[in-house]
């Protein structure tokens, strides 16, 4: 769908938005544990792949922020209904590509469609997968070998303004299985509320499993 262009001479965000644009380095990042132990209960039972529950729930805490949906291109700024995910999965041979999943608020709707394009990504040879053109997506990565405490994202200049999403090993703690999600932001168009509700969101999607 075609995203809402935002009016800058009424937007209350304008000031900050300009303020930021003059950065060299607007963007910054935050990484916070979540509590993932109702995921790993449920996840033999019920045959719930953790890391396809870990996207879902980033993706309901993503497409639950306005800010998290709005994007910049020069000096118009528009804002996305909704928001797919682009990830990076291991091939079945050295290095990884990247796939393209549309988000769906129900969980298992979602994860049968991610299912099949995760499997057709680990077949490919090349970098690319799909083909999608357009900033309504937020990139997404795994990092399944370590427990990290904070993580910085490679971003091609001070204008990609698309969230870039990472989270971790999932370990245990004192009887509660625990993993670290880190989200890298642009400064001009999100704020440290907006990533607050951004925790808040995924973790309720974790919960809801």
């Amino acid at each position: 769908m075609t995203p809402e262009a935002i009016d800058l001479s009424t937007w209350d965000r304008a000031e900050h938005f300009h303020f930021f644009r003059s950065y060299a380095r607007p963007h910054y990042a935050v990484t916070c544990r979540l509590d993932a132990s109702h995921l790993m209960a449920r996840r033999h039972a019920d045959r719930i792949s953790p890391f396809r529950a870990c996207l879902h729930a980033m993706g309901a805490g993503l497409n639950a922020n306005e800010a998290l949906r709005t994007r910049f291109r020069g000096d118009e700024v528009v804002r996305h209904d909704r928001i797919g995910l682009s990830i990076t999965v291991p091939r079945q041979r050295e290095g990884f590509a990247y796939a393209y999943l549309p988000w769906q608020p129900e969980f298992h709707a979602f994860d049968r469609d991610v299912a099949d394009r995760i499997e057709a990504a680990a077949a490919e040879t090349g970098l690319m997968t799909s083909d999608v053109s357009g900033d309504g997506v937020a990139y997404m990565s795994c990092l399944p070998w370590m427990d990290f405490t904070a993580l910085d994202h490679a971003v091609p200049g001070p204008d990609d303004c698309i969230p870039r999403v990472s989270w971790g090993k999932i370990v245990e703690e004192n009887g509660r299985h625990k993993v670290a999600v880190n989200i890298q932001v642009h400064h001009s168009v999100v704020h440290g509320a907006d990533l607050g509700q951004f925790y808040q969101e995924t973790q309720t999607a974790l919960n809801a499993l």
